[in-house]
Parts: structure tokens; C-alpha cells; sequence
């Protein structure tokens, strides 16, 4: 392959790439502005999530500080002490994550200062190129110092980059930079990069710090002074959130949920490693290769579990009272994006089944599952959105398709004139199956384009809680130094009658709050829904069969 040719290829693919739209992040706003409050409703509740969250900070215990922040700011989305404290534990939480990272440490460790250097330049040019919105490069400048200074307060970095400086000795460097940066006026991209380029050299001068260590500290800061979605992507992290779009990855083939002294097995991937080796829903997994996750933490614990395809790990497993260690070779599982697909009232021909989140094999297994769902009786459908973090813009608008025959589905609008665009019904292929759509406070990105488009047609019943309101689009850009990419947020879409869904949500036309976990959850193992368990699915059960005509019409209008 020619230079040329190259060029052209890998600009077709960063386009490409910056269609998708994917999995929720956390958010993150300026850090050095001061912490005011911007609105004086319920300062009482603010005030004691601060006070909660310092206390989890005080811990170490950023990501659970970031949850609740985050949770805070749905109800006070405006209140800027919320935002700096959430900002802060972004930046804390994204540190440890680096320095965990061990596909991140090599990263800098394989890259020169200069190609730091140039790296930072490529990404920030492609903020300028692509972003929603006009850069603030005096604040994305801030941002890649307070990244920076997190670091070198951090024992671990200094332990990996300065282990024979002395803590005041780098205290006081970092001082005396940024009284120096503090005359000079950053308006430009340009004058962003010579912030990182100065603060490279004169660190590297007082402290012996290698270059391309503070200057990848101004990399990730950059990215999320953005906003609560956009990331620095390490190469493990790249090739992760690919394997996400395509419906695959290396790992064992579970899903987890995190705590303190465990990863607690969600479900277990039909027909992958860690079935194979036993692993079934339920089960808590203690310890990793001999380390305990409470001395690890739930996140690395998770890291740790991934690795390269034909590698073994060895799992500690609790189940009940009893505990063993199983050894189990990591390879690539399918991921699926539907299942639970059964009728939950055979009297009535109601189906159901859970969509996961949404990927490339989406649709297919979407048709897979209605045609089953079909042959099995179906007359009405019950769709769960709920838990759904979403995935890609053009699945849920593939799914909402099968049920809106004309209209538009979704619009998307960014600040460079590519991002515009409308996404429109096609009449063939459309179901006529009586349709209700479950969403909750975790239903996310796509799962809210798609319910959107099923409320504004008229084309189904909205049951459940207000979902998230994440209403924007983030592209996958690869970075052609060094490697990895970048997530940035590239436009913000709008339901079919002009609904900004960021910060708003999706609001249900049966508004009723979950009493107990998701049925999924309950019952994983048996892969069975539990409608007895879930008000939510109860209500829909009874919904789906007072929209069933009496006597039932043909299901589909037009084959796919």
C-alpha cells in the first residue's frame, strides 16, 4: 500500500468511525473555575452528596465518588459544586485506570517525547476538526495541568517515573511551572501544545521526568476537559471498544457486576471459556491469579481478566459457603445483543426479550428472535431497553425500522456539516405486533433513540422510568501515532418531532418505578424472565394484552 493510498484509507475509516455512536462514559467539567452553586434547589441534598462523596474520596474510592456525583447531577444537572467534585473524581478515577493499564504504560513507555509531543498535536487537531462544539483551548490547557499535577502527586507515578526525587522536590517543581505558565495566554491550538511542550521541558530539566510521561498526563486531560463522554482510548482500550461495536472480544465470557471484595458473575456467555470451566450466574470471584480483589479493587480485578486470546487465568471462585479455584483460557466469545427471548403468557401470545446493548449483529439477531418469538404464537411484543447503556446509532435505528413504516427516526446535528443528518422509516419489512417498550434510569444513547421513535409514531407504549438522556453521538477516531484513539463527542441527536433527548430523557407514557432488580437478573442462569419478581413487566404483560386486537392481523406487512 502507496503513502497516498494509505492517507485515503485511513481517512475513509476515521469518517466511518465517527458515525458511531457508543457506550456511556463519565462526565467531566472545568476544574479550576470556582465551585458555585448553580441553582438553590435542594442545596440540603447537595450538600450531603458532597459530603458523602468526600468521604468516599477520602478512601481512594473515586469510581463509587463518580457514581454518586454523577446520580446527583441528574436531578441538578446545573449545579456547578457538583460538576467540580464529579470532575475531580473523573481525573482521580482515570488515573488509577492509567496506571493499571498496563497497554497504556507501554504505550508511553514506547513513545518518544517528540511523538508524544506530535500526538497531542494529532489529537488536538482533530478536537478542532470534529468536536460539537468550539474548543476551549484556555480550558482543555487547565485541564492537561491538573492532569498533571494529579500525577505527580501520585505515589505510583512517582514510584514508575521519579523514584529517587524527593516529594518536596517535585512539589515545588511543579510550583515554580506553573508560576511560569501563569504569564502566558492561551487562545489557540497551537498555544496549547506549547503549554505541554514547555511544561514537558521544563519538568524534564528540575526533575529528570521523562517528556512523553507529562505530556501523555496533558493527553488525557485534554479529552476530558471535553465533556462527560469523550476519552483518551489506550491501544487495549481501542481494541476493546472495537470488539463492543462488532459484538465480540477476548475475555471469559461473563458478565460482571463490581464491589468491594468481589466481581459478582451477573451471567454467563453460553458456550463460552468461563462456562466451559464451570462459572455459573451467581458465583463471586475472590481472588485473581492468587490476589484477592480486595487488595486488587474491583476494576483492576476486571482488567485483569482480559488478556490475549489462548491465555490462561486462574479464578477464585465463592459459591454459597464453598470456594475453588478454577483455571480458565481466555478466547473470543460472541457477544449476544438479544436474548431472553420466550412468551411470558401463552394465553395471550405475549413475547418478550431483552435487548442488551447495540451492536453489528443487532439486527440480525433481532430477526432471529421475532421470527422465533413468531412461530412461537406472538400476537403483541414486549421489548426490555432496560440496563441498555446503548452502542451504535445506525442498530437502533435498523431496529426501530422494523416497526415505523415512514417518518423520520432520528436526526443528528454537529458543529462540522458532515454530522447533520436525518435517518428515515423504510416501509418494508414493517411488524404490526402491538408493541411496549421498557426502559429505566440506565437506559441510554441508542436505547433512547429507539425508544423516542417507537413514543413520538405513536407506535407502542413507553413503560418504566425516565431513561438517562445521554442525546449525543461520539466518534471512534484511531490515532495515527503511536496508536490507540480517541472517543469524542461529534453531534447531538433529536427524537423524529425535534425532542433534544440530552439531559432530558426519554419519558414513559406509564411512569412506574422498579420495585425489584431487573427479571434478567433474577433468573440468568435459567435464562427465563420472572414476571412475579417485576412490577415493571407486569404491567407491561397486561398492557401487551389490552393493545391485542380481537381477532389478530398478519404480523408482517412486507418480508426482510
Amino acid at each position: 500500500m502507496d503513502e497516498k493510498t494509505g492517507k485515503i484509507r485511513r481517512a475513509a475509516q476515521a469518517y466511518l468511525c465517527a458515525l458511531l455512536l457508543l457506550l456511556i462514559s463519565t462526565a467531566s467539567t472545568p476544574l479550576i473555575s470556582h465551585a458555585n452553586t448553580g441553582t438553590t434547589d435542594g442545596v440540603g441534598a447537595v450538600n450531603e452528596t458532597i459530603a458523602k462523596g468526600t468521604a468516599l474520596e477520602d478512601q481512594g474510592h473515586w469510581s463509587d465518588a463518580l457514581i454518586l456525583y454523577q446520580q446527583a447531577l441528574k436531578s441538578n444537572p446545573n449545579d456547578r459544586q457538583l460538576q467540580h467534585r464529579r470532575s475531580l473524581a473523573r481525573l482521580h478515577y482515570d488515573l488509577d485506570k492509567r496506571q493499571a493499564d498496563s497497554s497504556f504504560l507501554a504505550q508511553v513507555q514506547a513513545t518518544s517525547g517528540t511523538a508524544a509531543q506530535n500526538l497531542y498535536g494529532e489529537i488536538l487537531l482533530k478536537i478542532q476538526s470534529y468536536y460539537v462544539e468550539e474548543p476551549d483551548w484556555n480550558e482543555i490547557a487547565r485541564f492537561g495541568l491538573t492532569s498533571l499535577k494529579l500525577a505527580l502527586q501520585s505515589p505510583e507515578f512517582r514510584q514508575r517515573y521519579l523514584p529517587n526525587v524527593p516529594g518536596e522536590h517535585i512539589d515545588k517543581s511543579f510550583e515554580d511551572l506553573t508560576g511560569t505558565l501563569n504569564k502566558y495566554v492561551v487562545r489557540q491550538r497551537t498555544d496549547v501544545i506549547w503549554v505541554a511542550g514547555r511544561s514537558a521541558e521544563l519538568l524534564q530539566k528540575s526533575l529528570g521526568l521523562a517528556p512523553q510521561a507529562s505530556t501523555f498526563e496533558f493527553i488525557c486531560g485534554a479529552v476530558s476537559a471535553l465533556d462527560p463522554y469523550s476519552a483518551f482510548l489506550s491501544d487495549s482500550q481501542f481494541t476493546e471498544t472495537m470488539s463492543q461495536i462488532e459484538g465480540n472480544f477476548v475475555g471469559l465470557g461473563v458478565e460482571l457486576r463490581t464491589s468491594d471484595d468481589a466481581l459478582e458473575i451477573v451471567n454467563v456467555i453460553a458456550g463460552g471459556p468461563a462456562g466451559q470451566a464451570g462459572v455459573m450466574s451467581g458465583d463471586r470471584i475472590i481472588a485473581i491469579n492468587g490476589q484477592l480483589i480486595t487488595s486488587l479493587g474491583s476494576d483492576v480485578g476486571a482488567d485483569m481478566l482480559r488478556g490475549v486470546e489462548g491465555s490462561k487465568v486462574t479464578i477464585t471462585v465463592q459459591r454459597g459457603n464453598d470456594s475453588a479455584d478454577l483455571q480458565v483460557v481466555r478466547r473470543r466469545v460472541e457477544i449476544p445483543s438479544v436474548d431472553n427471548i420466550q412468551i411470558v403468557d401463552a394465553a395471550s401470545g405475549v413475547g418478550y426479550l431483552r435487548i442488551t446493548s447495540f451492536q453489528k449483529t443487532t439486527a440480525r439477531d433481532f430477526d432471529q428472535a421475532l421470527w422465533q418469538l413468531q412461530k412461537s404464537g406472538m400476537r403483541s411484543l414486549i421489548m426490555d431497553l432496560r440496563g441498555n447503556p446503548g452502542g451504535l446509532l445506525t442498530a437502533a435505528v435498523e431496529i426501530a425500522d422494523r416497526f415505523v413504516s415512514n417518518g423520520i427516526l432520528v436526526s443528528t446535528k454537529g458543529r462540522n456539516p458532515l454530522e447533520d443528518f436525518t435517518h428515515r422509516a423504510n416501509p418494508a419489512g414493517t411488524w404490526n405486533v402491538p408493541l411496549v417498550v421498557l426502559v429505566d434510569g440506565d437506559s441510554a444513547s441508542a436505547s433512547e433513540i429507539l425508544a423516542a421513535a417507537i413514543h413520538d409514531h405513536k407506535r407502542g407504549q413507553i413503560v418504566g422510568e425516565t431513561s438517562y438522556g445521554k442525546g449525543s453521538v461520539q466518534g471512534i477516531f484511531p490515532l495515527n501515532i503511536a496508536g490507540g484513539g480517541i472517543r469524542l463527542t461529534t453531534a447531538r441527536f433529536y427524537s423524529p418531532i425535534g425532542q433534544a433527548i440530552n439531559q432530558v430523557g426519554v419519558k414513559p407514557d406509564f411512569e412506574i418505578v422498579r420495585t425489584a432488580r431487573p427479571a434478567f437478573e433474577e433468573s440468568a442462569a435459567a435464562n427465563a424472565v420472572a414476571p412475579g419478581n417485576d412490577n415493571v413487566l407486569q404491567a407491561a404483560i397486561s398492557l401487551a394484552r389490552k393493545s391485542q386486537p380481537g381477532i389478530p392481523k398478519p404480523n408482517v406487512v412486507a418480508g426482510r
